[in-house]
């Protein structure tokens, strides 16, 4: 039986006051159920990175709310607020947001000052099949290997949910695919939950579900009964 682990319930997030105001999410509604591959998809300025800061708790609603995993993260205040993003939620960049002074472990053990129950460094390497990297610094890998690193640096937290900005945005069709596998995988074989934001079409076609946005609103939310694996999308 599917249970949900995200809703956001009639949410308005503005901008500016007076004359100036800017509507980056009006009115959006969907719900989300634990261990789902789900896209947002939309251009640029659709409202999905708003959408998305919502979810990570780095933003809040201007009405509405947004709960999580039972939590009502719009009412949360700053200290549960950090709470939350350091023990349900892990991010993953289009940029990879890696310390260049750090090894590729050093990276991912960072997550111990934030968890206290963190998992092995050289476990979640190995998990997204880095071990033999683990003493390379980031100038040294490549778009692709960096980015597996964030991956690994995420599930190090083990969160409960994982939000992915354009986490293919800067790789090449061949590596993106590679890191694409990887975050269905923890869906399929972990039953984590997977959120990504994108304007690639293509990556929807693999999702259980797609939100689509434009304008800040959410024009569609389609059920796939078929996701496609990666490997069967023409990238």
């Amino acid at each position: 039986m599917t249970k949900t682990i995200v809703a956001f319930k009639n949410v308005v997030k503005q901008y500016g006051e007076g004359e100036a105001i800017q509507l980056a999410n009006n009115d959006v509604s969907f719900t989300i159920d634990e261990g789902e591959f789900v896209v947002i998809l939309g251009q640029s300025g659709a409202g999905k990175s708003t959408v998305l800061n919502m979810l990570g708790g780095m933003d809040k609603p201007t009405s509405g709310t947004v709960e999580v995993a039972g939590q009502l993260v719009s009412a949360m205040n700053d200290k549960q607020l950090s709470d939350y993003r350091a023990s349900t939620i892990g991010f993953i960049f289009q940029f990879y947001n890696l310390l260049p002074s750090l090894t590729a472990v050093e990276n991912v053990a960072l997550v111990k000052n934030i968890v206290k129950d963190a998992k092995d460094p050289m476990e979640m390497l190995r998990a997204v099949g880095l071990e033999d990297h683990a003493k390379k610094f980031p100038a040294k890998m490549s778009g692709g290997e960096q980015q597996r690193v964030s991956i690994a640096r995420a599930l190090a937290k083990d969160p409960k949910i994982i939000l992915g900005d354009e986490p293919t945005g800067a790789l090449d069709s061949e590596t993106g695919v590679i890191v694409l596998e990887l975050l269905a995988n923890l869906c399929r074989n972990q039953g984590k939950t997977v959120i990504l934001v994108t304007h690639n079409a293509d990556i929807a076609k693999c999702a259980d579900k797609v939100i689509r946005m434009k304008n800040g609103k959410v024009r569609e939310v389609k059920i796939n009964p078929s996701p496609l694996s990666i490997r069967e999308v023409e990238w």
